[in-house]
């Protein structure tokens, strides 16, 4: 299942491990993304809070974490060749694997459709 979060992030869950990564809009806004600035393993954040940074050709842009949870691991492949999060941003483009601490979060984020409608 995929939710996704009013600051352009997505939470792919199975059970309470999950994956999270910036959406197609975001990535689309952004333009080339040139560097990408990762949370470190093992910390936790707040649903909302920062948890990293995206660098592209045109700006810079924070990463919001869609749930409460602790990073269990970061991209590598991402880290070495941030142009995934352009190429395939809800898929080989991910940033963390991570525990989620709240699931219940997850029933206030956006499905697919009402995401669509709210990022135009």
């Amino acid at each position: 299942m995929t939710k996704y979060h009013a600051e352009h992030t997505w939470v792919r869950t199975e059970t309470d491990t999950a994956w999270v990564g910036i959406t197609v809009h975001a990535q689309e806004t952004l333009g080339d993304i040139v560097f990408i600035e990762f949370a470190e393993t093992g910390k936790s954040f707040e649903q909302g809070t920062v948890a990293g940074v995206v660098e592209s050709v045109k700006a810079a842009a924070d990463v919001h974490m869609p749930a409460t949870l602790t990073v269990l691991e970061v991209n590598e492949a991402l880290r070495a060749d941030p142009s995934l999060a352009n190429t395939d941003p809800e898929g080989a483009g991910w940033f963390y694997k991570v525990q989620l601490s709240k699931l219940a979060e997850l029933d206030g984020l956006m499905d697919a459709q009402a995401y669509q409608s709210f990022a135009g």
